[in-house]
């Protein structure tokens, strides 16, 4: 990168609560947010724990101040108040002579709010025409867009679980190439029955709150969530006299293209894009102090994400899966443990790896049991996704200026 790429402002919304300082209480005192369904109908409410946001689509619409007949859906009224949360903690109120683009990601789009409805509207049962576009994943964007009034530079990724990774990735690099000023990237996803239904099918879903790295893991929880970071260079954020929070300081995507839902066991996809965001970040493997680890608690995952780390760094650092608080929120997931490792960075700490009995017997790695904490200077965040989409973030801590 040719200047330095600075995260200046962080927003997000998850099942631990809204906000960054009410998510980083629950993570230090070990608190996960899995339940019950309340809010989403179907048969699966009491069988799975989920990490569902206990508040209402009617509630948010109402805090938000937003009509009820204009198609906005979970997904994206979960975006707009992340959104909000990014742009303040950013200091950037108006954003007029700037260069600023979103780059968002989502995969159940507004699938959320069309289920409801499918069946009426192929029987022509009323006017369901507000949700009729809200199927495309760009609908989502734009709607953020529109809310905050950003025109600059406007698009969509949808990679599954790496999505939000990928865009910050992106945003990046539109930044360090002066496409864009400040780039917003990150992602939302709501709960739907059409998601649980899959990840069921793939009998993928844990009827207790999962085990990543452990070796009577037995599957993911669902969450949903939504979370945002604002990328900018130093200079630009230090002439708008804002302090930065961490530097972007290395990034990959690599698709090692082994499998439609499964990663290599050996973990050649993950080896390959944490190798790659190291050389990127001009940093050694033992500069990495913690990982946030990408951990669904899934036999085949854990497993090749273990066995990549035991390769790459011998003496593996400390590393846990945070996806035993929040569920993994799909889309959002990169964005929303990117913000995770950045507080870890900022409040120098790492989280706790919850449920965990026995390691994996290949690997024999052993995450991080209880909150602690720890020095650290850079930080790594993955996310793997489906069709073997792997993304990995490097995080750095910023140095002190007199």
């Amino acid at each position: 990168m040719n200047q330095k790429i600075v995260v200046s402002g962080m927003g997000l919304y998850t099942a631990l609560g809204k906000g960054l300082q009410t998510n980083f209480d629950s993570l230090s005192s070990q608190a996960h947010a899995l339940t019950p369904l309340h809010f989403l109908d179907t048969a699966h409410a009491l069988e799975f724990p989920f990490g569902e946001i206990k508040i209402s689509t009617s509630a948010l619409l109402d805090t938000l101040k937003l009509p009820r007949n204009k198609g906005y859906t979970r997904t994206s009224l979960l975006g707009i108040t992340a959104m909000q949360e990014a742009l303040a903690n950013a200091g950037i109120d108006r954003h007029a002579g700037l260069k600023v683009g979103i780059i968002n990601a989502t995969t159940v789009r507004g699938m959320c709010e069309v289920e409801k409805y499918y069946f009426k509207m192929l029987e022509e049962e009323g006017d369901f025409s507000e949700f009729s576009d809200t199927i495309d994943c760009a609908d989502c964007t734009h709607r953020l867009a529109d809310h905050f009034k950003i025109k600059d530079y406007v698009t969509t990724i949808s990679t599954a679980c790496s999505s939000s990774a990928n865009a910050i990735i992106l945003g990046t690099r539109l930044v360090n190439q002066g496409h864009l000023d400040i780039a917003i990237c990150g992602g939302t996803d709501a709960l739907t029955r059409f998601t649980i239904n899959g990840f069921n099918a793939l009998k993928n879903i844990d009827k207790q709150p999962c085990k990543p790295f452990d070796e009577a893991r037995n599957g993911l929880n669902l969450g949903e969530g939504a979370a945002y970071l604002v990328i900018e260079k130093e200079t630009s954020c230090l002439q708008r006299n804002h302090k930065p929070i961490a530097e972007m300081k290395g990034y990959c995507n690599f698709n090692e293209s082994f499998h439609a839902t499964a990663p290599n066991p050996k973990g050649e996809g993950a080896y390959q894009v944490m190798k790659r965001a190291l050389l990127k970040a001009q940093l050694e493997p033992n500069d990495i102090h913690y990982i946030n680890a990408h951990g669904t608690a899934t036999l085949t995952n854990d497993e090749s994400e273990a066995n990549a780390m035991k390769r790459l760094f011998g003496s593996v650092p400390s590393f846990s899966s945070t996806k035993c608080y929040t569920g993994h929120t799909l889309a959002a997931a990169g964005a929303v443990e990117a913000i995770f490792s950045i507080l870890a960075l900022e409040q120098q700490c790492v989280y706790a790896n919850l449920n965990f009995a026995n390691p994996i017997p290949d690997s024999a790695l052993i995450p991080q049991l209880f909150h602690e904490k720890k020095q650290l200077q850079n930080v790594m965040s993955n996310s793997f996704a489906f069709g073997g989409n792997n993304a990995s973030l490097i995080f750095s801590k910023m140095e002190s200026k007199r």
